[in-house]
């Protein structure tokens, strides 16, 4: 068979060794292009492709999407499935690449995969594919992609039809599930109004996975977060500063500053992806002192905010939290919460935490 493999990824990288172990020849396309696809053509992710390969090797599967959240959730089921003495290896959109899993030696018992808006619009797999499937939640966000909410709503719930049982939660979860579930989160990361409903949603997918009650707790305890994910960077003169570079959308941007408190001082901004800064307005009215605004998006979210909290347009990092620390007062938090993507300055939503912990630490010292 002759496959054409468009990207050269990490991910791109991992289907070609599976293609060419089995003798298929295989051409590669790495440049940016518009492909222009015939009706005879079939297009298949390589998420689909990895996932197809692992199925029929004897990996069991279970498949994580939504729009905030979803790598902590794969994080955490992956660790409860390997510490209950299985092995289970995070995979997709976070993690290794699907395909680079399928050629593992000896393969993992379970592959959990987070699976992403982009990766759904070239995915179809059959009913029976994932033990389980969950959505977790359904926010704005990729609208510069996917053009309207209601494609990108879409597109998550697509995953539902591949599993044989597929979840969408609640943000407000029944009395029952909490009465089940939610004694097994206390102390933990998601033991809070914000990821709760996430750690619920860890918890059914950890019982499809099989595990009992003290599995489960003992892996809500032993949780450590992903980086920038609401990471305190540390205390400097009585003023907190949190890096939660990871909210790349205004829905988590509004999730940050709810579990960052009152008096707060947030660093926003970068490469907008469509979504309306209108719809958390309210929120900073009530929990933000000021807001410091970096990046493209920083006129327009200037004049969507202006008249509901201070806003001081910086333009740069190194600026704004020159001015934050400048201006912050003990008791008071200084959030990075961007609610954008990082690539109009950064290299990477990673990079641009770092940076940020980095002045934080050097303007600290003045404290």
């Amino acid at each position: 068979m002759k496959t054409a493999i468009i990207g050269y990824g990490r991910s791109g990288k991992s289907a070609e060794g599976i293609l060419k172990a089995r003798g298929d020849e295989v051409a590669i396309v790495d440049d940016k292009q518009l492909v222009v696809v015939s009706p005879g053509v079939r297009v298949m992710s390589e998420l689909e492709f990895g996932v197809r390969e692992l199925k029929a090797r004897g990996v069991r599967l279970l498949a994580v999407t939504g729009s905030k959240g979803k790598s902590s959730v794969v994080k955490i089921v992956s660790d409860a499935i390997n510490l209950a003495g299985l092995r289970a290896v995070p995979c997709g959109n976070y993690g290794l690449p699907v395909s680079e899993v399928a050629q593992m030696d000896p393969l993992p018992d379970w592959a959990v995969v987070e699976v992403s808006s982009f990766q759904l619009e070239t995915t179809n797999l059959s009913p029976d594919t994932f033990e389980m499937a969950v959505i977790l939640n359904l926010q704005e966000d990729h609208l510069d992609r996917h053009g309207c909410v209601e494609v990108y709503h879409g597109l998550k719930r697509k995953l539902l039809a591949m599993a044989k049982v597929g979840l969408e939660l609640s943000e407000t979860p029944a009395a029952d599930e909490l009465a089940t579930f939610a004694p097994l989160l206390a102390g933990s990361y998601f033991d809070n109004d914000i990821l709760r409903v996430n750690g619920l949603a860890a918890c059914r997918l950890m019982r499809a996975a099989g595990l009992d009650a003290a599995a489960i707790r003992t892996a809500f305890a032993s949780f450590e977060p992903l980086p920038h994910r609401m990471n305190l960077v540390g205390e400097f003169g009585g003023i907190r500063c949190i890096d939660d570079s990871k909210a790349t959308s205004l829905a988590a941007l509004g999730a940050g500053v709810v579990m960052a408190g009152l008096e707060i001082r947030l660093i926003a901004g970068g490469l907008p992806k469509g979504d309306d800064p209108n719809s958390v307005r309210e929120l900073l009215t009530k929990r933000v002192k000021k807001v410091y605004l970096i990046g493209e998006s920083a006129d327009a979210f200037a004049s969507a905010w202006k008249s509901a909290v201070d806003c001081e347009i910086c333009g740069t990092m190194d600026r704004a939290v020159a001015a934050a620390m400048r201006e912050a007062g003990k008791g008071e938090t200084i959030l990075l919460s961007p609610g954008t993507a990082s690539f109009d300055q950064f290299k990477s939503f990673g990079e641009r935490g770092d940076v940020f912990a980095d002045l934080v630490k050097k303007e600290g010292q003045h404290k």
